[in-house]
């Protein structure tokens, strides 16, 4: 596998493993119950398959965990506990972190201040011989799940590993629509999956799906 995707089952993961997998790359969709990624990859390539350049291919987590670069697409609350179990996996490898700490309020999406400042700082913290990058917060995964959406958005990206940044970045090129952009250091995960409460409240707001692209760049 190209790209393995840790909790891929979740909207935003099968999103991103669409993406990828429409643009040629082989992707496994990771579960802690295999049986369940792939009878979600079945659902999935029984409506896209004609648009399917790549592979889907459903696995558990351990086998994602494995792949050439891996995203972790799980819920902010196990994110820590799941890569944990999966170190020794995940060592010396890129492992992209999409998660953000929220919680609905009424109308209204909330960031919680995680002790770490960031999921992504507190993931690293948890695996410090992996090379941990944060992205992909702000998109939005029904758009992601549709590949006639048209989607177009800016990706933030930030890592303290050059390499985790520069992988990062050509993973975020390789989907159609998509431009990476390199935002600096792990710290500023804190602000970025933040943000991602503005994008969801205003989502909830207007009715609508609304993507993140930054003039002047």
């Amino acid at each position: 596998m190209d790209v393995g995707i840790i909790g891929g089952t979740g909207p935003a993961g099968r999103g991103l493993g669409l993406r990828l997998a429409a643009a040629g790359m082989s992707v496994g969709i990771g579960s802690r119950d295999p049986a369940r990624a792939e009878a979600v990859v079945d659902e999935m390539t029984a409506v896209w398959s004609g648009r399917i350049e790549g592979e889907l291919l459903g696995v558990g987590n351990e086998e994602a965990a494995g792949a050439g670069i891996v995203v972790l697409a799980t819920p902010w609350e196990g994110a820590v506990h799941t890569v944990t179990e999966l170190a020794g996996r995940l060592e010396h490898k890129v492992l992209v972190s999409m998660a953000n700490a929220l919680m609905r309020e009424g109308r209204e999406m909330l960031p919680l201040v995680h002790p770490r400042g960031s999921v992504a700082a507190a993931v690293q913290a948890a695996l410090p011989r992996t090379k941990v990058s944060a992205a992909f917060h702000h998109l939005p995964a029904r758009e992601m799940a549709d590949l006639d959406s048209g989607l177009i958005a800016d990706v933030l990206v930030c890592a303290d590993d050059p390499e985790a940044t520069t992988e990062t970045m050509s993973l975020v090129e390789r989907i159609e629509g998509l431009r990476p952009l390199d935002a600096g250091s792990l710290s500023q995960a804190a602000a970025i999956e933040a943000f991602t409460s503005v994008c969801v409240t205003l989502n909830i707001r207007h009715r609508a799906h609304s993507t993140l692209k930054l003039a002047g760049i």
